[in-house]
């Protein structure tokens, strides 16, 4: 369980090669080693994702996962808690994407949609059905300030996160009975293999910078909080201009 102090013993990391999810372990790991669970698919990534936390200290299982393959994530969530409670499960896969592609090509938006929404949504179910049965843990959805308000750049991107954000919102409150808590965590941009090559928005951060986030709102049972903070200002802004002005905005 999750000690006094905000501890935990036991994490999933549900995109087990995500750097940010990665930085989010590292970070729990600097107080003491961790029981971890890796869910991804089988690859170089996942080989060397292991072997840096078993570095630290940390017992490390790997369970093979496929975000886009729904009907095996309830067996993948069975899986990651045999050998025990999951005090922290992360919820830190999805896709960027070509946004120009993506609102012009089907299959590429669907995929979109399927990856960041609907496996989000297939996972939190068998998520929420696992941690209502042990009566405690935490999860932590990465949703995004995409998600805020569609942009034109990215409105394929922002609508699934929307929806991930939403749904996580939703479950927050159907946990809390339950002594579960939910934390959405909403970056901006952050520097990472998904955004190699694109020209870094203002404010942008890193998976270390988003990790030290995520970390202190979950030993504070906060269930929404921005990386960086101030990105909860100018969003708030953003999403309250009308939309004449905020066309003319070059986002």
């Amino acid at each position: 369980m999750i000690d006094a102090v905000g501890n935990p013993q036991s994490i999933l990391l549900l995109g087990g090669t995500s750097e940010i999810g990665l930085a989010v372990v590292e970070a729990f790991a600097n107080d003491r080693p961790l029981r971890v669970v890796l869910a991804a698919r089988p690859s170089e990534r996942l080989d060397a994702a292991r072997a840096r936390l078993e570095a630290r200290g940390c017992a490390v299982e790997t369970v093979a996962f496929d975000a886009s393959e729904l009907d095996t994530h309830t067996d993948v969530i069975r899986k990651a808690f045999t050998g025990g409670d999951i005090d922290v499960a992360l919820v830190a896969f999805g896709l960027l994407g070509d946004n120009e592609q993506a609102w012009t090509d089907v299959s590429t938006a669907v995929e979109l949609a399927q990856v960041n929404y609907t496996a989000a949504v297939s996972v939190g179910v068998a998520l929420a059905d696992k941690l209502r049965e042990q009566g405690h843990g935490a999860l932590v959805a990465f949703s995004s300030v995409a998600g805020e308000r569609a942009r034109r750049s990215n409105f394929v991107y922002g609508s699934t996160k929307a929806g991930l954000d939403a749904f996580y919102t939703g479950l927050t409150e159907a946990l809390r009975p339950y002594g579960v808590g939910v934390t959405i965590v909403r970056p901006g941009f952050v520097h990472t293999r998904m955004t190699e090559g694109l020209r870094p928005a203002p404010l942008s951060t890193t998976p270390e910078a988003v990790a030290a986030v995520t970390v202190d709102a979950v030993r504070k049972h906060r269930e929404l909080v921005w990386a960086p903070a101030p990105l909860r200002l100018v969003m708030s802004v953003l999403r309250h201009l009308p939309r004449a002005v905020f066309r003319r905005l070059p986002v």
